[in-house]
């Protein structure tokens, strides 16, 4: 569940997270808008365009990767003297250039996306080994059975989660340890792997995850107001949507599952198990950057009893207190 909890006087949420490129456009974004209602369905749907937008800029480095990988299934030739999967290893490469020179990812950033690629690489060479799925056997940019383009779509899952943390000022309630989560997202690491050779403790770590995070809620801020939604409905939402790009990136023949071999149908729901397991190895990578930060870090924040029932910012012209004669500032959206 997704409810309001308060406007934000601020004109950003963290304005020095912000990359040169991102400030302007956040500013030049706010000044056009400083006069939308503030109440009222046409608040609601400012806020609608705001979370869309930002989501889509979240989104550009994977977004860009999916379209290549669209745009070679469609027309690379299959006589080309380049290989399409060398040709997609240096159109990623590209993109990732692009985002760093153009200040669109930081360096700080990047150290997560490398990670994110190493990672997901050295799981692919593992997983094609053992047939769990193939890629063509094309091209000369690999490593054993895996093209280097592969290590890029894991990288789009780590650059949109950093880009998330800042566009969206992420804050958390009720945050697990970290060392915890670094011991749940190691076995889940390992499970990927021992799971082929051993008992499979998917579903019993899944269980685990619910435990751990189960109370953990995130505040985030799109436009004037913040929103708060559960850790573990953020985590499924974000599995939905890289499932959506598995099925559009195994129909462009990117790679393919064994029962696809014969010809392409939707990836199976099940897979969404993995990818959900997948968010708590990119929530603990992202967290060595951008450590998760509270709530009662927020400007105005109350302490004690704000956690339960969350009061107004204060001094804001739409904003006030909660009080037994005022009506919530949280309702069910």
């Amino acid at each position: 569940m997704v409810v309001a909890i308060t406007d934000d006087p601020t004109p950003s949420g963290d304005d020095a997270k912000f990359t040169g490129p991102e400030r302007a456009l956040d500013r030049r974004v706010h000044g056009w808008l400083e006069h939308a209602p503030r109440t009222g369905w046409k608040a609601w749907t400012v806020e609608l365009a705001a979370f869309t937008a930002k989501q889509a800029w979240a989104c550009v480095f994977g977004a860009a990767m999916l379209a290549v990988v669209v745009a070679a299934r469609l027309w690379w030739p299959d006589d080309a003297a380049l290989a399409r999967n060398d040709a997609l290893t240096l159109a990623a490469l590209a993109i990732q250039v692009v985002m760093v020179t153009t200040r669109l990812e930081t360096l700080r950033e990047l150290r997560v996306v490398v990670l994110f690629h190493l990672a997901g690489t050295t799981m692919e060479i593992f997983k094609t080994e053992v047939g769990s799925w193939a890629y063509a056997d094309d091209g000369v940019l690999r490593l054993g059975q895996v093209p280097l383009f592969s290590g890029f779509m894991y990288a789009a899952v780590g650059s949109y989660l950093v880009r998330v943390y800042r566009l969206f000022d992420l804050r958390f309630d009720r945050y697990p340890r970290q060392w915890l989560t670094a011991a749940m997202a190691a076995t889940i690491y390992v499970n990927f792997f021992t799971h082929h050779y051993l008992a499979d403790l998917r579903w019993l770590i899944m269980a685990g995850v619910v435990v751990v995070f189960g109370r953990c809620v995130m505040h985030f801020r799109v436009f004037r107001r913040r929103l708060r939604m559960p850790v573990l409905c953020a985590f499924g939402l974000v599995a939905v949507f890289i499932w959506l790009a598995e099925n559009i990136s195994t129909w462009s023949h990117a790679w393919t599952y064994p029962n696809q071999a014969e010809g392409w149908h939707p990836v199976s729901a099940s897979k969404l198990g993995s990818w959900f397991l997948l968010m708590i190895i990119s929530v603990v990578l992202v967290a060595w950057v951008y450590p998760p930060r509270p709530v009662s870090g927020l400007p105005g924040a109350a302490t004690g009893e704000r956690r339960e029932r969350e009061a107004a910012v204060p001094g804001h012209p739409g904003s006030r207190p909660i009080s037994p004669e005022t009506p919530s500032a949280t309702k069910p959206r």
